[in-house]
């Protein structure tokens, strides 16, 4: 099995792609091991000292590192990854266990509640999963769209860069009800 990795723009965390299906439907975010009591792969991964956070995309996993160095830390997520399918348990319990995307709006919003979603799956949600993370609806109201970050976008020095030059001009673009775009 051979698994590659990539940087992401988040320097704390790495991708990791084993050339397998992860997730077949949604994400899952873990940012303790208490999290990740339904996932034996991200369980795995808490076990080494040092990662502070996974996540599951449909063929990549996400790890975010604390204060340790990557060239200590990446061998050990390698081979956990590689234990793990070598085992053949499922990487999660459930799919998509920590999907977020109904979130709060007026119900007479519900017209650009729906384009504004319609635009995070078909245009945000695959540029972001290029770079590690996700990142999902969580509410509209009185003109601001609220996102939720995970994975590598969780803490990454460019997410407010993403937020307000790309997600928000885009979104202000297709839907005049926007006035701005923040982060939950």
């Amino acid at each position: 099995m051979f698994i590659q990795t990539e940087a992401t723009p988040n320097p704390a965390t790495l991708k990791f792609i084993p050339g397998k299906a992860v997730l077949a439907d949604g994400t899952a975010d873990f940012r303790s091991k208490g999290d990740a009591t339904k996932s034996p792969l991200a369980t795995r991964l808490f076990d080494i000292s040092g990662v502070n956070g996974v996540f599951l995309g449909s063929d990549f996993i996400s790890v975010t590192k604390g204060d340790v160095e990557w060239q200590h830390l990446k061998p050990m997520v390698l081979g956990a990854i590689m234990e793990h399918y070598v085992s053949g348990a499922p990487p999660s319990q459930t799919e998509g266990a920590n999907d977020e995307t109904a979130g709060s709006f007026d119900p007479a919003d519900a017209s650009t509640v729906a384009t504004i979603k319609e635009l995070l799956e078909t245009r945000v949600r695959p540029a972001v999963a290029q770079d590690g993370g996700d990142i999902t609806f969580s509410g509209f109201r009185d003109g601001i769209v609220y996102l939720h970050m995970r994975g590598a976008c969780a803490g990454c020095p460019s997410s407010t860069a993403t937020l307000r030059h790309g997600i928000e001009n885009l979104l202000k673009h297709f839907c005049p009800d926007v006035q701005g775009v923040e982060a939950v």
